[in-house]
């Protein structure tokens, strides 16, 4: 493992037992639930008023009500050679910020304009902050994590001309953001495989163990020296290699192993009616957009690639 601060010892987050918390809307409210892990219920979720439901047909809400949401640029080792050549980014982490109103359930729509051409997956694991969490060292930073969830970092990379700065309106348009369908605790993150399907066809994978640069106990530190994060706060902590372009029709998913899986479905809808009438910066299809959509196949293994090509029908 390649982290700045080794762990002594698992931190109580990752200790077991698994436990899992979902959010769903039942009868036009919504309900707490968990998820039940052995018995003959297995794999149902139990209400927090004691009602039982079907897990695979419950219709899901985002497990997370976040004042902020903070994402990690890079902080996969393969992300790095295909983006940079090098193995770590930069000397420290760098950040960007979704607004919570990008945030999407579990089997949701992920929207794409038409005047967007590259709308690009990133399957991610997001950790939830569970107590406020200000000035504090990375060993004490792990105290203040809830759990864990997958997560989709959606992109529409023809706004990188105008946004690269912040990223708002690349990461930041509503639907970008899938999590769930649960927070999870009591796993050991740093053994779990990180995939990202296209139609069924693994597209991204990593170990996350293997391939971390900064763990969340660092990046958790690393922020709250100037800015408190509280509970509900959700950090992305990035994507390994081979991010690229979905189209309508795309179902997109992300496993963690031993913590979950999210899924969202693409939907082609018309452009906004204030871009036909000349509002603002269009979306464009620049060599610097094309980089970032297209990626650097020679960087990244084969298979996912032919996996890719292979999802679209070719």
């Amino acid at each position: 493992m390649n982290f700045e601060f080794p762990m002594a010892e698992l931190p109580a987050v990752m200790r077991g037992p698994r436990v899992e918390r979902r959010r769903v809307l039942l009868g036009g409210s919504a309900f707490w639930g968990t998820l039940v892990e052995s018995g003959t219920e297995a794999g149902r979720l139990r209400l927090d008023d004691g009602r039982l439901v079907d897990a695979e047909a419950a219709s899901y809400l985002p497990p997370v009500a976040p004042s902020k949401i903070i994402a990690v640029h890079i902080s996969y080792s393969s992300r790095s050679f295909e983006t940079r050549n090098k193995p770590k980014p930069t000397e420290t982490p760098t950040y960007f910020t979704k607004p919570p109103t990008s945030l999407n359930g579990h089997k949701g729509q992920i929207l794409k304009p038409a005047d967007c051409q590259y709308l690009n997956y990133e399957g991610e694991y997001a950790l939830v902050i569970g107590r406020t969490c200000r000035n504090v060292t990375p060993d004490e930073a792990w105290d203040c994590i809830e759990g864990f969830c997958p997560a989709l970092d959606m992109g529409l990379q023809n706004f990188r001309d105008t946004d690269q700065g912040s990223m708002l309106r690349v990461k930041g348009a509503d639907t970008l953001l899938p999590i769930g369908p649960g927070i999870v605790r009591g796993v050991n993150l740093f053994e779990q495989t990180l995939r990202t399907y296209v139609n069924g066809l693994v597209v991204q994978e990593a170990h996350i163990g293997d391939e971390t640069i900064w763990g969340p106990h660092y990046v958790i530190a690393d922020l709250a020296r100037h800015i408190t994060l509280v509970p509900g706060d959700v950090i992305l902590m990035g994507t390994p290699c081979h991010s690229r372009s979905v189209d309508p029709g795309d179902l997109v998913e992300c496993e963690i192993t031993g913590i979950g899986r999210i899924a969202g479905t693409v939907v082609g809808i018309e452009a906004p009616r204030a871009s036909a009438l000349g509002v603002g910066h269009a979306p464009t299809d620049s060599p610097e957009v094309r980089r970032v959509a297209f990626g650097f196949d020679e960087r990244v293994p084969e298979h996912f690639k032919n996996n890719l090509r292979r999802a679209h029908g070719g």
